[in-house]
């Protein structure tokens, strides 16, 4: 079983740059070990239900260290089956395409 999450956390009381906030819940993301990928408006992380959902909360405790408001948007896809789908899913797409890999 496998699920595909894409968070986007950040501090609302911070002001307009909040690149060193994105950068300490990701660090939190790669210390789990857990597959991802960076995007430019969220992290997506494939696992387990429950590994994935310890993550997120793992974000939401380091940025509540320091402040006061969070805006955390989470979407799910789970699927009973096989994980690998952080990467299966767009290869799907682009080779419907007749494309073998992404373009910029």
């Amino acid at each position: 079983m496998s699920a595909v999450a894409e968070l986007t956390i950040f501090p609302m009381d911070k002001g307009v740059s909040l690149s060193p906030y994105v950068a300490r819940a990701l660090a939190v993301i790669r210390q789990s070990g857990l597959p991802h990928a960076l995007g430019p408006m969220g992290t997506c992380i494939e696992g387990e239900w429950d590994e994935v959902m310890a993550v997120v909360t793992a974000c939401f405790e380091e940025l509540r260290k320091d402040s006061a408001r969070i805006n955390v948007s989470l979407r799910v896809d789970w699927r009973s089956g096989p994980g690998g789908r952080l990467a299966a899913k767009p290869a799907s797409v682009l080779e419907k395409l007749g494309q073998g890999g992404p373009r910029g």
